[in-house]
């Protein structure tokens, strides 16, 4: 299993991370109401591990990824990385931990500036954290875009000369330039064709036995994520739901939302059937979520508390959270 467990200390921890988005009106500004993007999330990962994070789109997965980097500010919680409390860093503290912590942005046509060259893109991450020495920066560039799978001569020409694959390797090569510990992929593979997002993951796994990288891997398609993830965490309008190893996420699922998502995944094999779970209604609006339970409205399993009781995460077998009054 590609980064599993190589070590047990914890790279990250992350304790009731709760983002809210303040909505302002009139000529004061002022609030009548909150987005709740991220509502009170936990989890850890262990140095090599890949975390998956998965759930609908609108769900908080990309704002999670973000408040974690800490390029959007946390409304509460703590975020702990390498056992320092990062939380209440400014943007001069943070700077020693921007070259530790990267991202993979979703997008490879707009995460790219299409002013400036390959080479340039690149050397922007070495300059700003002062890497190498000018003499060296080019030697260096190609190194990293071989590593990527691209020829060295690619560095003078621009983004608009590539595909989405291409970019997308450009993109990863920005995040490795300065030899991270911690990558969060947003999404990396969800703009690409199939036979690409195939690639671009064998590169990721690749990148991480050959890097000893931590990735946290957020996606909408749990048939990608399974191929990567160490272990799972579903997420649904804010909360994490579920959280799992991958085996055991795939062949014991326990919330029903995890079982509508896992029924929804095609099975390569005619011969097999698979009952499919159909949701009813759609995803409430973040800014006014449900009481109790945020997914009670839809679940096929509801019953009374539901509605009123908001459910805890607890460790129904090892190594196996779930948020859900059915295991109460």
């Amino acid at each position: 299993m590609t980064g599993a467990f190589k070590l047990a200390r914890n790279l990250l921890a992350v304790n009731h991370l709760v983002k809210h988005f303040p909505i302002k009106r009139g000529m004061f500004s002022r609030v009548v109401g909150r987005v709740h993007a991220v509502d009170g999330i936990s989890f850890e990962v262990q140095e090599g591990q890949t975390l998956g994070l998965v759930g609908e789109s609108g769900c908080g997965k990309t704002t999670a990824g973000k408040t974690i980097l800490k390029l959007i500010e946390p409304t509460a919680g703590t975020i702990r990385y390498n056992g320092q409390d990062i939380t209440a860093y400014n943007r001069a503290q943070m700077k020693p931990y921007r070259q530790q912590m990267q991202i993979i942005f979703q997008d490879p046509f707009s995460s790219l500036n299409p002013r400036h060259s390959v080479g340039s893109i690149i050397a922007s991450a070495l300059e700003i954290h002062h890497l190498v020495e000018p003499s060296e920066k080019e030697d260096k560039i190609a190194d990293l875009l071989r590593k990527v799978g691209l020829s060295a001569t690619v560095m003078r020409r621009y983004p608009h000369e590539f595909s989405g694959g291409q970019r997308q390797r450009i993109g990863i090569a920005r995040a490795l330039a300065v030899n991270p510990r911690l990558v969060i992929g947003d999404e990396p593979v969800s703009a690409l064709d199939v036979s690409i997002q195939a690639q671009i993951l064998n590169l990721l796994e690749d990148l991480q036995d050959e890097m000893g990288l931590t990735y946290i891997l957020i996606a909408h398609d749990l048939s990608v994520i399974r191929h990567i993830a160490n272990k799972i965490a579903v997420m649904y309008l804010g909360r994490i739901v579920e959280m799992a190893s991958r085996e055991e996420l795939y062949h014991n699922p326990l919330h029903p939302y995890t079982r509508a998502l896992l029924s929804a995944v095609p099975i390569p094999d005619p011969e097999r059937k698979r009952q499919r779970i159909i949701l009813k209604g759609d995803v409430p609006s973040p800014i006014n979520p449900p009481p109790g339970c945020h997914f009670h409205p839809r679940c096929p399993q509801r019953f009374e508390p539901c509605n009123q009781v908001t459910p805890k995460s607890k460790t129904v077998l090892e190594g196996h959270d779930v948020a859900c009054l059915l295991y109460e």
